[in-house]
């Protein structure tokens, strides 16, 4: 299977989750909260990474289940919820499984993100939900430069699709493990040919201009 890009630095993410991004964690984790809403039922959390977020899933009242690519990571997800080391467009579940999944923070971590919300469609049951919250694809990214949080400027690379290693935070985990872009016409559209009905898409951030997209489709029954 391939090496991950987040096997080399896995010790590292584990620590800067759990402090240096604490607050942004769990802000994300009310974005989260609020549109996967409460359980019960089996609920994957695609992309999974160190398993951060498997303690609010058991909150609401799901019962969480992590696929990653990343052996590294699963040595940490392992210890927090049932994990699987899989592809997340080849999900090792049957068709119409489980009653809801998740992606969250992991999008730009995919070279082709669309073929994952495909398949977190097949793994849906009819009337299940899929929630995706990731970095804004507008705002945020090697593109977008933040180093002012009141005036986000942009630049041509808006366009590219291509994994990039640029970014305006040498130090933060896009400079380690690079990103691919996702267009918000793509991301809207994967969701949309996938077969999932778009429910509700919610914008936020810390300062006035968002860093965090947020969406919730589910499958028509």
């Amino acid at each position: 299977m391939t090496t991950a890009a987040y096997d080399a630095i896995a010790d590292w993410y584990e620590d800067y989750v759990s402090t240096s991004a604490g607050d942004y964690s769990r802000r994300i984790r009310r974005v989260l909260g609020e549109l996967l809403g409460r359980g019960p039922g089996r609920c994957v959390d695609l992309c999974c990474g160190t398993g951060a977020h498997a303690a609010h899933l058991r909150r609401l009242g799901w019962d969480p289940v992590g696929v990653d690519l990343s052996a590294g990571q699963l040595r940490h997800a392992g210890a927090r919820l049932p994990v699987a080391r899989a592809d997340a467009t080849a999900l090792p579940l049957p068709d119409a499984a489980v009653p809801a999944a998740v992606c969250v923070l992991a999008h730009t971590d995919m070279p082709d993100y669309p073929a994952t919300i495909a398949e977190a469609a097949r793994v849906l049951a009819p009337g299940g939900r899929f929630v995706h919250v990731g970095v804004h694809p507008c705002f945020t990214g090697a593109f977008a430069d933040r180093s002012d949080p009141e005036r986000i400027v942009i630049d041509g690379g808006y366009a590219e699709r291509d994994r990039s290693f640029r970014a305006w935070s040498p130090h933060g985990v896009r400079a380690r493990v690079g990103a691919w872009h996702v267009p918000l016409a793509d991301l809207l559209n994967a969701v949309t040919a996938a077969g999932l009905t778009l429910t509700r898409v919610t914008e936020s951030g810390s300062g006035p201009v968002p860093d965090v997209l947020a969406l919730l489709a589910t499958k028509p029954s």
